[in-house]
């Protein structure tokens, strides 16, 4: 179990490892270093928010978005945000090198977030 991260905002582990495959918890839009900061406003900032507490996560193992395989999202405001979170997304990645993803609409989120990402990554051999 891995605790490099934003303070969790639930009972669990930022991220487990299994034989070199890492699972990331889905990661919220808070401040890692003021929780009690307000959310970022709009979705291209709660994205961007988000992306960089899993880069955080990531980093603490020796990991980066480069050994991600796939990535799960989660958004509240599915018509009005997709196309734009997509954006933000896409910006944090090495082009033409996604992760493969799937892409939720969701009727609500912890700390009333409008986006949640959750991770898999595998270990280098």
């Amino acid at each position: 179990m891995i605790q490099s991260g934003p303070r969790p905002v639930a009972p669990f582990s930022h991220a487990c490892e299994a034989d070199g495959w890492v699972f990331v918890t889905g990661q919220m839009p808070t401040d890692p270093d003021n929780p009690e900061a307000p959310l970022p406003e709009g979705i291209v900032a709660q994205t961007a928010r988000v992306m960089d507490n899993l880069k955080i996560v990531l980093g603490g193992i020796g990991l980066s978005l480069e050994n991600v395989t796939f990535a799960r999202v989660y958004i509240t405001e599915f018509e009005r945000d997709y196309a734009a979170m997509n954006e933000t997304y896409q910006s944090y990645f090495t082009p033409g090198k996604l992760p493969g993803r799937t892409c939720v609409g969701v009727t609500g989120l912890a700390v009333n977030a409008l986006v949640e990402i959750d991770l898999i990554a595998r270990r280098p051999e």
